[in-house]
């Protein structure tokens, strides 16, 4: 029982870890904090133990600092709040940011729409405006016409609300990016980094709809390619999960990473 829940947790986390920033640090720390233990009980060195374990409590606060971002997205998760009361009303809500975004594509105007899963999105995003409106793809392209004063930055929307608009999202700092990505898209990338969110892009230049989420960006996809990608990530059947359908959510998910992603894409 206790290796198959070590095992279990530990596949959890490496799999929340994988592919953000705090996987190169968690990796160095490791390897580090290993190779001077396996040192120290080689060659018998009292003083270095007895540091080792005088500053463990120090490690612990170290890890919870450095690792704070991975560490929210992973307890946030764990809650696994829903973000509609049943699936029927997960997939018309998700068919109104669908909707917006074919049409916003067809008129060649600049969207950002991020949908907020269980990580709040406030604390994430600067110079916010409180909307809170109904979401329906009327508004939405109303939102982003140009010649509105709130079409800059993206929208956050909360359940079938549109809780914030002219939000500024954080930029990825990935540095293998495309020179040809704009804006919204790093923005976009940015976002999906920290938290769960799924963030909807259309872009102004081409029309094209591309979607970010962990770390990933999807581009160039068609309006049913992107109904059928938010379907899978945000659509959750209402009844519990035996542990069993747990390990396979997790298998499907380390599995999803390691597939190319439909039409081009840029990887975290």
């Amino acid at each position: 029982m206790e290796i198959a829940i070590l095992a279990v947790g530990i596949y959890y986390i490496l799999t929340l870890l994988r592919g953000t920033r705090g996987a190169a640090v968690i990796t160095g720390f490791l390897v580090l904090l290993l190779t001077l233990t396996t040192v120290i009980t080689f060659l018998k060195l009292e003083v270095l133990t007895w540091i080792l374990g005088a500053f463990s409590a120090f490690f612990a606060v170290a890890v919870l600092v450095l690792f704070q971002p991975e560490l929210r997205r992973i307890l946030a998760q764990l809650g696994n709040l829903q973000l509609f009361n049943t699936t029927q009303e997960q997939r018309e809500h998700i068919e109104v940011v669908v909707q917006a975004a074919e049409r916003l594509s067809e008129a060649r105007i600049g969207a950002l729409m991020a949908i907020e899963q269980s990580i709040q999105l406030h604390e994430l995003v600067e110079s916010s405006l409180t909307v809170d409106c109904a979401a329906t793809p009327e508004m939405l392209e109303t939102i982003f016409f140009p010649n509105n004063a709130i079409h800059d930055g993206g929208v956050v929307i909360k359940g079938d609300r549109i809780a914030w608009a002219a939000c500024i999202f954080p930029l990825s700092r990935q540095q293998d990016l495309r020179k040809s990505l704009g804006t919204r898209h790093r923005a976009a990338l940015g976002l999906s980094e920290e938290c769960d969110a799924v963030v909807v892009v259309v872009s102004e230049e081409t029309g094209a709809i591309s979607y970010a989420y962990e770390g990933v960006l999807h581009r160039s996809l068609s309006a049913a390619k992107l109904r059928e990608a938010l379907n899978q990530i945000l659509v959750r059947p209402q009844q519990g999960r035996s542990p069993l359908a747990w390990l396979k959510v997790f298998a499907r998910q380390w599995g999803r990473k390691e597939l190319e992603p439909s039409g081009p894409s840029d990887k975290a």
